[in-house]
């Protein structure tokens, strides 16, 4: 039976879109285990050729731009998802545990400043800011957030989460979920609660990290 070109392209495309999952997610397993590990790694977990790899990817940056990329988009889908919740706490505590589910931090805490972001990755980075604002703002306007907590902290939550990890991967899901609850239960508006300490985490204060080598 004789093929149709169409379908010959198709089928082509369809499995190219599959190797490229192949080698994303081996590229995120080898650099989350060694951010230095080289880019020949991620061929053999993928199980393909390096020259296959190099067909989709110029070199090492790019794949690790693309894997942070993906995570900053992911990021901002959680919360335009969440935003869609009629009820606010439920609205900012579903956001995190999808990020958390997700596990984006791991690739920030891992990735960061080992590539050049581009123009695109730094519109969506202030997309997800204002995303999360907004569910923050959300947060406090019910009445549930401590008053002395600010947005900025979001970001040292989703980091102490993506911090846990052990080598069976359904246990480190149901840690983190139990961070995330012990962390939310910090967050949470406690009547005569002791003030966090020390000054809080200001707008910025960590973009430092994504410079080049520093």
């Amino acid at each position: 039976m004789s093929t149709t070109p169409g379908k010959t392209l198709a089928g082509r495309r369809a499995q190219a879109a599959r190797n490229d999952e192949v080698i994303l997610e081996a590229a995120r397993a080898v650099f989350l285990d060694d951010p230095k590990a080289p880019i020949a790694a991620v061929a053999e977990r993928a199980g393909v050729g390096i020259s296959a790899l190099y067909r989709r990817y110029a070199g090492k940056e790019d794949l690790l731009r693309q894997l942070c990329h993906d995570g900053l988009r992911r990021y901002v889908a959680e919360a335009e998802s969440a935003l869609a919740e009629p009820d606010d706490w439920a609205a900012f505590t579903g956001f995190l545990g999808g990020v958390v589910d997700a596990d984006v931090h791991s690739l920030t805490v891992h990735l960061a400043g080992t590539f050049t972001p581009t123009e695109e990755m730094g519109r969506d980075a202030l997309r997800a800011n204002e995303l999360a604002t907004a569910l923050f703002d959300r947060a406090r306007a019910s009445g549930r957030l401590r008053p002395d907590a600010v947005v900025q902290d979001l970001g040292l939550l989703l980091e102490a989460c993506a911090a846990v990890r052990v080598p069976d991967s359904k246990r480190t899901a149901e840690l983190r979920r139990r961070q995330l609850a012990v962390l939310l239960a910090g967050l949470s508006a406690v009547p005569g609660a002791e003030p966090l300490p020390g000054p809080p985490p200001a707008a910025g204060e960590f973009d430092w990290r994504w410079r080049r080598g520093e």
